[in-house]
């Protein structure tokens, strides 16, 4: 267990940087005295940990240390971090686990390629008790999950259930959800408007446009869909 909270303790200052006692008590749920006895005996096996004093200070590692995965692709981190599903987890009673993978995640790769899984990792939200194979439209899904993960525009012909004709139009993907067995993009129109739902099962092709774009700051797409009652299906 102490083995355990010691790494978390290294994976902690190695991907958020200076933190407070209290606040490495507070997310391993131990008091502020066991942390000082646990920085004590890291330093003391050899980790560089340094304590500052003042009201900004707190411990962090000696610039340039790191643990790290070996092997890992930003694509496997992407991967890696679609793969736990909080709510499950935390049902299982494995929630503190699946963020304990996450942060190990995280903080064993270098911090851009870190940061970049976690971000995309947040855009697609799975309902993996649902899938069906070869649902449809799934033939489409590659492309549109790449223009997800590449923050690129994508143009989509699909073509709505009462309609006889299909239609083109440039979509900028906020990211991708199946739920009750079918998949959804979520995707904004134009630049700036609010984000819309597009069944999947209409899309008949998809391919990239030449526009990059970045989802509006605060978007958070488990947030969107739970409110989506209210979101107007494109159309």
């Amino acid at each position: 267990m102490r083995a355990s909270r010691l790494m978390s303790i290294v994976l902690l200052l190695q991907s958020r940087g200076l933190m407070t006692a209290q606040a490495l008590a507070e997310e391993l749920e131990v008091s502020v005295r066991t942390v000082y006895r646990d920085v004590e005996a890291l330093s003391a096996s050899g980790v560089p940990v340094y304590g500052e004093g003042g009201r900004e200070g707190g411990y962090r590692l000696l610039d340039g240390y790191r643990t790290r995965l070996t092997g890992l692709t930003p694509c496997e981190a992407e991967t890696l971090f679609l793969l736990p599903m909080p709510g499950p987890a935390a049902d299982l009673g494995l929630g503190s686990y699946a963020a304990s993978a996450r942060l190990k995640i995280a903080a064993a790769l270098p911090a851009e390629v870190g940061d970049h899984a976690a971000r995309i990792g947040s855009r697609f939200l799975i309902d993996a008790d649902s899938w069906q194979r070869d649902a449809p439209g799934s033939d489409q899904l590659p492309a549109l999950a790449q223009a997800v993960k590449d923050e690129q525009a994508v143009e989509v012909r699909f073509r709505e259930p009462d309609e006889e004709e299909d239609r083109v139009q440039a979509f900028s993907p906020y990211g991708l959800v199946l739920d009750a067995g079918a998949w959804y993009l979520v995707a904004a129109r134009a630049p700036g408007s609010a984000p819309t739902v597009l069944p999947v099962s209409w899309v008949r092709a998809a391919a990239p446009s030449l526009h990059d774009f970045r989802p509006a700051a605060g978007f958070d797409l488990r947030t969107f869909w739970a409110d989506r009652p209210a979101v107007r299906i494109a159309g």
